[in-house]
């Protein structure tokens, strides 16, 4: 049988307490916090090779709350937000709805945000379609990558960096890949871009690494895809791929560039503007 044992304390006058000065000199500080955009040039070299799963998980360990995926609803879309929204559930996901996308492109994003269970924010320009229109007409139909670049920082840019700027992000997860286009070839897994990082799981996958992907998940492309769509944007600015194009990105922008200028820092723009990719 356990006994139970009681001992007294004998009373002790409280010691007076050190003054306020010595408390805060030698109170214990917390830790600092690291820095998660602290040397990303090792985190890539270190997910160089990795699977976009890993990278992903990298990415959610480095940045935690800060990390969100943004969206186009493009062609192959589903396969990214697939992997972004399993790997990290309920991470927030950024659209920027120009107000020009085909009809089709928002009965997708509907969907999609459902089966997905999606934590969609939707941007857009404070400047509406009708207002751009009646005071700066149709840029698309100047025919000049000047109006382009215009028109992509009122309706893509600006609601982008907005966006982020309101969703607190530290780094953005992006379905680019490096086939796709010229600048995309010279991006890593991890990258600053704009005082946040940037993060691209699929950089190395084809469109048959996509394909395989859709397709082991049950996933859906585009409805557009099956118009003979290889990318898609706002309406007037795609089409479908024809016999005489070698390269996708043809269809986009009247064939006049390659990038709408939301995967480009300011430099980058200004570096691709003067060269005509």
């Amino acid at each position: 049988m356990a006994e139970t044992c009681k001992t007294h304390a004998k009373q002790r006058t409280p010691a007076p307490a050190p003054p306020a000065s010595i408390l805060a000199l030698g109170a214990p500080r917390a830790p600092a916090r690291p820095d998660p955009l602290a040397d990303l040039d090792a985190l890539d070299r270190r997910l160089a090779h990795a699977t976009p799963e890993a990278v992903i998980e990298a990415a959610a360990e480095r940045f935690g709350s800060g990390l969100v995926v943004t969206t186009s609803f493009g062609i192959q879309a589903a396969a990214t937000l697939h992997l972004a929204s399993t790997i990290v559930p309920g991470i927030p996901v950024l659209w920027v709805d120009t107000g020009y996308l085909p009809p089709e492109t928002y009965r997708f994003a509907d969907a999609l945000t459902k089966r997905l269970d999606l934590d969609l924010h939707v941007f857009q320009s404070p400047v509406s379609p009708a207002r751009m229109e009646a005071l700066y007409g149709r840029p698309w139909e100047e025919g000049t990558v000047e109006a382009l670049d215009r028109y992509d920082r009122l309706r893509k840019v600006e609601p982008l960096q907005r966006g982020l700027r309101e969703l607190g992000a530290t780094a953005w997860i992006s379905g680019v890949r490096a086939d796709q286009t010229a600048f995309r070839r010279t991006l890593r897994r991890i990258d600053r871009h704009g005082g946040r990082a940037k993060v691209h799981p699929i950089l190395d996958w084809t469109s048959r690494d996509v394909h395989a992907y859709l397709v082991r998940h049950d996933l859906p492309y585009h409805p557009l895809f099956d118009r003979g769509y290889a990318t898609v944007g706002d309406w007037h600015s795609s089409r479908p791929v024809g016999a005489g194009d070698d390269d996708a990105r043809a269809t986009r922008f009247g064939g006049l560039k390659q990038e709408c200028g939301i995967h480009l820092t300011p430099e980058e723009d200004e570096s691709l503007v003067s060269s005509g990719l």
